[in-house]
C-alpha cells in the first residue's frame, strides 16, 4: 500500500482560529482542510500574515480552534486540555520553531534541554537510560553528544542550536515533526544542510513533516505536495511540480513571479544541487 493509499496520519476537517470578537475579530485561519500521510513532507507556503504559524500553533495543540475538527490517526484530538492527554500527543507530534535559541532555557545545558523533553513527556527512564537515546538523537542529527552535551545553546552555531532542537524532538520518537520556517535564521549555506537533513529523517523514520516556510526554493526542494495559504485560507493544494509547475491561483501565480531563483534551472542547481519547474 502506498503512502497515498494509507489513511492519514493528520487530517484538518474546516479548521478555524478567530482572534477578537464581533467586528474587531480576524480570521487568522479560516476553513482549513487537508491531510497529511504517513511518510510524508508536506510543505505549506505563503507570506507573512498568511495563517502559516496560527495553524501550526492549532495543530501543536497550543492554541484551540474556533471550529473545525484536527484527527490524529483518525482520533479527534481537537479538545484535548489535560496534561495527560496532552503528553501522549505531543509523544507524537513534536516541533521545530524558527527561532531555536527563543525556544531553549539559557540556564540549561544542551543535555538538560534534551533529558527535560523526555521529563516533560513523562517517560518513564532512569537516568542512565535517557543519556543513550540522547546521545542516539544527537547522531542523527549530525552532532558529536562529546562536543555539545555539556554547552549552553549559546554557546553552539546557529546550524547546531538548529539541530540540537531537531534532536530534542527526535529523543521522543514522534510521528510528525512540525517544522515552521526551521532555516529562516540560518545563513543560506546552512539552510540546504538543515533541509536534506530533514529529506534523512523522513527517509530513516518514515515520519511525516510539515514543513511551514514562506520559500517557494525550500518547499519544492523538500517537499512531496505544497499547500498554498492566503489570508488564513488554503487557496491551492497538490503535488509540488503540479502546483508550482502549473499554478491555478492568481496568489501562487503571484508568489512564483516574486522568487527569481524558480525562473531559471541553473540557478537553482546551484543552490539546491535540483532543478526546478519552469517559470
Amino acid at each position: 500500500m502506498t503512502a497515498q493509499q494509507q489513511a492519514p496520519l493528520l487530517e484538518t476537517l474546516g479548521l478555524s482560529r478567530e482572534f477578537g470578537h464581533g467586528q474587531n475579530a480576524v480570521r487568522a485561519v479560516e476553513e482549513v482542510s487537508f491531510s497529511v500521510q504517513p511518510g510524508e513532507i508536506v510543505a505549506i507556503v505563503g507570506e507573512s500574515g498568511s495563517g502559516k504559524t496560527t495553524l501550526a500553533r492549532l495543530l501543536l495543540r497550543l492554541l484551540d480552534p474556533t471550529s473545525g475538527r484536527i484527527l490524529l490517526h483518525g482520533q479527534d484530538v481537537t479538545a484535548l486540555h489535560s496534561n495527560r492527554e496532552l503528553r501522549e500527543y505531543w509523544r507524537k507530534v513534536q516541533a521545530v520553531f524558527q527561532d531555536p535559541y527563543a525556544a531553549f532555557n539559557p540556564f540549561y545545558t544542551n543535555r538538560r534541554v534534551l533529558a527535560n523533553a523526555l521529563n516533560v513527556l513523562g517517560e518513564k527512564m532512569a537516568d542512565g537510560e535517557k543519556l543513550p537515546r540522547i546521545k542516539q538523537a544527537l547522531r542523527e542529527v549530525g552532532l558529536d553528544a562529546g562536543e555539545v552535551l555539556e554547552k549552553w545553546p549559546h554557546q553552539l552555531s546557529g546550524g547546531q542550536v538548529q539541530r540540537v532542537m531537531i534532536a530534542r524532538a527526535l529523543v521522543v520518537g514522534p510521528e510528525l515533526l512540525i517544522a515552521d520556517e526551521p532555516t529562516s535564521m540560518l545563513d543560506a549555506s546552512l539552510r540546504v544542510t538543515i533541509l536534506n537533513l530533514l529529506k534523512d529523517l523522513r527517509e530513516r523514520h518514515a515520519m511525516s513533516i510539515l514543513f511551514i516556510t514562506h520559500d517557494l526554493g525550500q518547499a519544492y526542494y523538500v517537499s512531496d505536495r505544497i499547500l498554498v495559504m492566503c489570508h488564513g485560507r488554503l487557496v491551492e493544494q497538490g503535488p509540488v511540480e503540479e502546483v508550482l509547475g502549473n499554478p491555478q491561483h492568481e496568489y501562487t501565480k503571484r508568489l512564483m513571479a516574486d522568487v527569481p531563483l524558480l525562473r531559471g534551472r541553473s540557478e537553482w542547481a546551484a543552490a539546491y544541487g535540483s532543478t526546478a519547474p519552469e517559470a
